[in-house]
Formats: C-alpha cells, sequence, structure tokens
C-alpha cells in the first residue's frame, strides 16, 4: 500500500526537526538535489519550465495507471532540493489526492519563512505547476 500524502509530509517533517539549524536544513536540502536523477535532456523543453522561479525549474509529469509521476531538474541546488521534497510527497498519487492535498509540512518545517521572498514564489509556482498537471489529467478521465 502506498503511503498517503500525510503520511510522506510526516516524514519529512521528521527528517527536517532532527536538525534545529537551518544551515543544516539547507544542506539536508543540498543533499536531496545530490541525490535527485537528472532529467533528461528532452524533458528541458520551454513547455517543462516553470514561470514564477528567479532559477530554472523543469518539471515533466507522466502517467501511469492514473498515477502521475513528476521528474524535475534545476540550475539552483537549494530549488532543486525543494522540488525534491514536493516530488517525493506527490509522485505516485492520483489527480484527486493532489488536488486534495493540504501540503502543511512547507510551513512546518519552516521553509515559508527560511525562503527568500522570490523562492517562496518559485516553490508556489512549482506546486501550482504540479497541480495543473493533476487537473489536466483529472479533466481527460471525465
Amino acid at each position: 500500500m502506498n503511503q498517503s500524502i500525510n503520511q510522506l509530509q510526516d516524514e519529512v517533517i521528521a527528517e527536517f526537526s532532527d536538525f534545529d539549524d537551518w544551515m543544516d536544513r539547507y544542506q539536508l536540502l543540498i543533499d536531496l538535489a545530490n541525490e535527485q536523477q537528472p532529467l533528461d535532456e528532452k524533458y528541458k523543453t520551454d513547455a517543462n519550465l516553470i514561470e514564477g522561479c528567479q532559477s530554472r525549474v523543469w518539471l515533466q509529469a507522466d502517467v501511469t495507471d492514473g498515477k502521475l509521476f513528476f521528474q524535475a531538474e534545476s540550475d539552483a541546488l537549494i530549488v532543486k532540493g525543494i522540488v525534491a521534497l514536493l516530488i517525493r510527497i506527490l509522485s505516485d498519487h492520483t489527480p484527486e489526492e493532489i488536488l486534495g492535498a493540504d501540503l502543511y509540512f512547507i510551513d512546518r518545517i519552516g521553509l515559508r519563512e527560511h525562503l527568500s521572498p522570490t523562492r517562496s514564489n518559485g516553490l508556489l509556482a512549482m506546486v501550482k505547476q504540479m497541480r495543473m498537471y493533476a487537473l489536466a489529467v483529472q479533466s481527460t478521465k471525465a
């Protein structure tokens, strides 16, 4: 059985709560970025670029058995780490689950307050784009 979006968020919150210092949390994001599989060059298209991000972020979504699977790449490590978290939490879920998700982990791990306004906007843009893909898939089912 797949873990729910909330179970995955709780796991992320637990990992981040091991570190009190924000420098350590940034390091965790950088580690996550470095562990992420590089995005295939064929997906690095303008169509996959996320609007509203200061750094360049490409997001690819694929659907298998009614579930969305995301892959992404960014030219900024912190951003790549953030998108890695979003992928870990939202990938392998149905459009309904993604659209219904309350992404409380963003506030709980202190991401929103520790990101610059432009990165924070970028984070929201990434979430919005993932939801747009979910909405698109959902509408093709109807």
